[in-house]
């Protein structure tokens, strides 16, 4: 039969303290779902304890969904989202590569110079005179390409490549590679974990933009989700999200319970971060060398 192993007073005790922990970070998430799957005249009287819905309802669902602003600015955030991170990933890994390559002419200048730019950021006014100039006013671009390296994780990405031996290189450049293909077949798979985890930190970055999309993004067809969220949510603008009343039944609007509806717009909001966190995951356990040549 299968041993277990017998834990001490102080593990229990750690596992209790960690379980209340997490309740209080899941509790609230759940209490805010349930209130947006639950029917107005009930999620008005439901306690912030509450993890169940009540007389089961979607139409704070149909409300979010079938807005247009809405919708537009949650795929304004797909985009950039996705288009952003590319690049991130793409500049930030060829980046760390060059940077860890022992033979790179004044390798100690560039990095005091990108350590020195990470410390002290230029500001907003000359980066917002730089996007004027450019003509990226307005257009998403403007959002994508003013932080497509975060120095932090080009550092952290660096790391996990200088973990990989040298001598891998070397059979790779006796067998005739370059660095193309050095970065593809050997520096990639044995960094799976740091480029995993980058791309979170990255996605996670971009999703949550806020700031620059409302300095930037003049449009309101351009706008992306976080602005309109926090409009909604943190300023109470019902008028955001409802104001236009053609578009939804006069019953449904009269009937609304505008903090369920809050909630629903913020599940929507957090989905695609919560479905990357999986994918990411998996990555963790696995040892950087994992498959590679042990020395």
């Amino acid at each position: 039969m299968k041993k277990y192993k017998k834990l001490s007073l102080g593990q229990i005790l750690l596992m209790l303290i960690l379980g209340a922990v997490t309740l209080t970070m899941i509790i609230p998430m759940l209490n805010i779902l349930a209130r947006s799957l639950s029917s107005p005249e009930a999620s008005v009287n439901m306690g912030g304890l509450e993890i169940l819905p009540r007389d089961f309802d979607l139409i704070n669902y149909r409300i979010v969904f079938n807005h247009p602003a809405l919708m537009s600015a949650f795929w304004n955030s797909i985009i950039v989202t996705i288009v952003g991170t590319a690049i991130n990933i793409i500049l930030t890994t060829t980046a760390a590569y060059v940077l860890t390559r022992p033979n790179l002419m004044f390798k100690r200048a560039i990095m005091i110079f990108l350590i020195f730019m990470m410390l002290f950021e230029p500001g907003l006014v000359p980066e917002y005179l730089i996007v004027q100039k450019l003509g990226l006013m307005g257009s998403k671009w403007s959002v994508i390409l003013v932080t497509a390296v975060n120095v932090y994780y080009l550092i952290i990405m660096m790391r996990y490549f200088e973990e990989i031996p040298a001598s891998i290189f070397e059979a790779a450049t006796l067998d005739g590679a370059g660095h193309l293909r050095m970065l593809f077949s050997i520096v990639f798979p044995l960094s799976k974990a740091g480029m995993a985890t980058i791309t979170m930190f990255y996605a996670v970055l971009r999703w949550n933009e806020y700031f620059r999309a409302s300095i930037y993004l003049i449009k309101a067809k351009d706008t992306l989700l976080q602005v309109v969220l926090r409009q909604f949510v943190v300023l109470g603008d019902t008028a955001s999200i409802v104001g236009q009343q053609n578009l939804f039944n006069y019953n449904d609007l009269a009937r609304i319970d505008y903090t369920a509806l809050k909630g629903a717009t913020i599940i929507v909001a957090i989905i695609p971060v919560l479905l990357l966190y999986p994918i990411v995951l998996k990555y963790y356990a696995k040892d950087v060398m994992g498959g590679g040549i042990k020395e």
